[in-house]
């Protein structure tokens, strides 16, 4: 594929923008319409808090009923998406970074107090365009942060579905693309069955909505963990057994780690007192949990994370280092945002925290790092 060719592909058409716009309408619809928990956030500076309906398991899985049923009756067809994703690429990334300005000027012509819609401006442009000025910017009654996080997610499933249904169309579907889409399959279908988790993540609760987030969630998120997919589709790549149990056994254990310590983390924050492995949890100042995979590790949920990345990528073999961009790059993201993690907790705590350091010195990977 030479330049130009590569480049007229990446040119957003009325196709994808089309695309794009029915994928969003259809969620705000669903997302404000269909039945759900409504779940309380966190208690902000303010003592406010927002309540958000986790119906994104029911919004999916309509989605998925509507187009199965236009690709039986022609009229979409289930590999348009592999068939532009570059278009829908630049696509998507324009608009994040359209949104991102838009969230900028509004956030600095606003004059409200509350926490979630309180400015927050540093003086430095790209700064307050990176990280965002508002915490939690609506638009007609639609939670942002918790809007993109969901897009995301379904877009990062549709992508993989529209690979698989292309790898089925030309004949080069494999072991390996079965166990990389059993394995995203899961991991998202979990992650909405358990979306209320999310309303206690830091990213929710703390990270102002600005490009970071955006790109992250509506670009970053479905078009790079889908990278394995696409590489799939030119390569075969034969797995012994052994690969293949070690690969499924890599997958449980980080599902395990990653979701048993999210699930630790939500349920202290709602009920301190709660039993964590049946025991009555160790709590640090009152505000830290020290029990459970969060007396192994500071920030154990990494860990989980990092296994589960490295997962979707052991079906490809090792003969390139292509499909491991996304265990890579998210390696060096959670050391990161560890690091980040650390001082605001040092900051916000202080001797709490230092007492909690003692007590779990280990950061991520015990006895490693």
């Amino acid at each position: 594929m030479d330049l130009g060719h590569l480049l007229h592909l990446l040119i957003p058409s009325t196709t994808s923008v089309a695309i794009l716009a029915l994928f969003f309408a259809y969620l705000a619809v669903a997302g404000s319409t269909l039945p759900g928990k409504l779940v309380p956030g966190a208690i902000l500076q303010d003592g406010s808090r927002l309540h958000y309906r986790c119906n994104g398991l029911i919004s999916l899985l309509i989605l998925a009923g509507i187009l199965g049923a236009a690709s039986k009756l022609d009229i979409v067809s289930l590999t348009v998406i592999a068939d532009r994703g570059l278009e829908l690429l630049s696509t998507t990334f324009l608009f994040s970074f359209l949104v991102a300005l838009v969230l900028y000027a509004v956030g600095c012509k606003s004059s409200n107090r509350s926490s979630s819609l309180k400015p927050h401006v540093s003086g430095n442009l790209l700064d307050d365009w990176w990280f965002g000025i508002q915490l939690n910017p609506q638009f007609m009654g639609i939670d942002l942060k918790f809007f993109f996080v969901r897009a995301g997610m379904m877009g990062w499933l549709f992508i993989n579905l529209s690979i698989f249904a292309r790898s089925v169309q030309e004949g080069t579907m494999s072991q390996s693309m079965v166990l990389f889409q059993l394995f995203c399959a899961l991991y998202i279908l979990d992650y909405f069955i358990h979306e209320e988790y999310m309303t206690s993540t830091w990213d929710i609760i703390a990270e102002r909505l600005g490009f970071m987030l955006v790109f992250g969630d509506l670009v970053w998120i479905p078009f790079t963990f889908s990278i394995q997919g696409w590489w799939l589709l030119s390569n075969k790549v034969e797995l012994s057994t052994a690969a293949v149990i070690a690969n499924c056994f890599t997958f449980v254990i980080g599902y395990l780690v990653f979701r048993g310590a999210n699930k630790q983390k939500h349920v202290f924050k709602k009920d301190p007192n709660a039993p964590i492995w049946g025991k009555p949890p160790t709590v640090i100042g009152g505000k830290l949990l020290a029990s459970g995979y969060w007396g192994i590790a500071r920030h154990c949920n990494y860990l989980g994370d990092l296994l589960l990345a490295l997962s979707f990528s052991l079906p490809c073999g090792m003969s390139s280092p292509v499909p491991y961009f996304y265990p890579i790059y998210l390696l060096i993201l959670l050391i990161w945002r560890e690091r980040r993690d650390e001082a605001r907790c040092a900051e916000k705590y202080r001797e709490i925290w230092a007492e909690y350091r003692r007590l779990v010195p280990w950061r991520i990977l015990p006895y490693v790092y």
